[in-house]
């Protein structure tokens, strides 16, 4: 899997960056929200998710992490995919989005292009309580230990897992007493819970 993409920013669009490295570029989706930061920027890291079908291989980058968190959370919910995933953190901030999502503004999501009554209330269902409200961000508590968690979603979901299931059981494997200090202990570990 790859983690992340830097290099000199080939070619640029309000929907796509093309990020030279080694000789390759890269063709990488973006959200609106990230596109302002990088028009102008010689050079670029962006965080990935690579989704990889029969017919496709699709980047989509992120110039956070925790932007690349909110968009596995959101594609983990039924009826979100990932092209919905990226109108939604288009149309509004990490931090906005968190905040809609743990005062439970399912209005706020219902004015993005594309998502209806139903699909706002689940994505507030099914993402309330992986939000953690309070301090300087909202993101998931199991985001906190960045790579390893994220190594051990792609492995785990790669392997066929649902990445709802994989999510909760990574959730109780960091939140536990002694959290793991390795990806494959994270792995190992929410194998058993799986």
């Amino acid at each position: 899997m790859i983690d992340y993409i830097s290099g000199p920013v080939a070619e640029l669009n309000p929907a796509v960056a093309v990020i030279d490295c080694g000789g390759i570029g890269y063709e990488i989706n973006i959200t609106l929200t990230d596109y302002p930061s990088l028009e102008g920027a010689g050079s670029a890291k962006l965080y990935i998710h690579e989704a990889i079908r029969e017919d496709a291989h699709v980047l989509y980058g992120f110039l956070s992490r925790e932007s690349r968190v909110l968009f596995r959370l959101l594609i983990g919910v039924s009826g979100v995919g990932a092209n919905t995933a990226r109108l939604i953190l288009s149309a509004m901030t990490s931090a906005q989005l968190q905040s809609i999502i743990a005062s439970g503004n399912d209005a706020a999501l219902k004015a993005v292009k594309g998502i209806g009554a139903k699909t706002a209330q689940r994505i507030i269902v099914d993402l309330k309580d992986k939000i953690k409200a309070g301090g300087d961000s909202l993101i998931p508590s199991v985001a906190a230990t960045g790579e390893h968690y994220d190594e051990a979603l792609a492995a785990l979901t790669t392997l066929g897992f649902p990445s709802t299931a994989v999510q909760k059981a990574l959730k109780k494997v960091f939140a536990g007493a002694e959290p793991p200090a390795s990806t494959e202990e994270a792995v190992k570990m929410a194998l058993k819970l799986l």
